[in-house]
């Protein structure tokens, strides 16, 4: 889903920070994940979210061809254009397991997904910057997983660093960490935030000539 001009204008402008005093404003809920990492922090991701649930292991009910991260992918994009959206995925608390590497991600980009957030590590992170999509994660893995955690379930509320996240709200992440909007309020709060920037930048430059002048 392309980010309409404008508000990509706005989302180019603007921080997590500013994002997530912009939601405190609107909403009393938690809505920031902090402790995220990325292989290229320089990389801002904004867009629709299509989630992935991870539960851990059971071997009775692991069913191959339904249990495992591409078909679960395919579950959660629904033959829809997912173009521009983020996959975010819970770990449903094993953070530090790993959920998915290079090859697995890259059907990522294959299908024109802006990146993902995870709430678990990755592997592969210079393939995950040769693949040219955005990923937060809490770190990078060395060993394959699959003995503590599998893939369950696609199009389902998730919780993320103690966030709820579900289908079609918008995620924005940054290198100072992650924000989840609801998809009505995306509008209002990006502008909320370009106006808490400007009148940050507007403290910030009175307070230096203040402090200039007293020198």
């Amino acid at each position: 889903m392309p980010i309409p001009d404008d508000l990509r204008a706005i989302a180019e402008r603007v921080s997590c920070s500013a994002i997530c005093d912009a939601m405190m404003r609107r909403h009393a809920h938690r809505a920031h994940v902090v402790d995220l990492v990325s292989p290229a922090p320089e990389r801002w991701l904004l867009g629709p979210a299509l989630t992935m649930q991870f539960l851990p292991l059971r071997a009775d009910l692991l069913e191959p061809g339904r249990h495992d991260f591409g078909a679960l992918l395919l579950e959660a994009v629904d033959d829809r254009d997912a173009t521009g959206h983020v996959l975010v995925v819970s770990s449903w608390g094993h953070v530090d397991q790993p959920i998915a590497g290079g090859k697995k991600l890259s059907r990522l980009a294959n299908l024109g997904l802006a990146g993902l957030v995870a709430d678990a590590r990755l592997r592969d992170f210079a393939e995950v910057v040769d693949l040219g999509i955005g990923a937060w994660c809490r770190g990078e893995a060395v060993r394959q997983g699959g003995e503590a955690i599998m893939p369950f379930a696609a199009n389902v509320p998730v919780a993320v660093g103690g966030v709820t996240v579900t289908p079609g709200d918008w995620v924005y992440a940054d290198a100072s960490g992650a924000v989840v909007i609801p998809p009505d309020d995306l509008r209002p709060v990006l502008e909320e935030a370009a106006r808490i920037e400007e009148r940050d930048a507007a403290e910030v430059a009175r307070t230096r000539r203040e402090d200039l002048a007293r020198r």
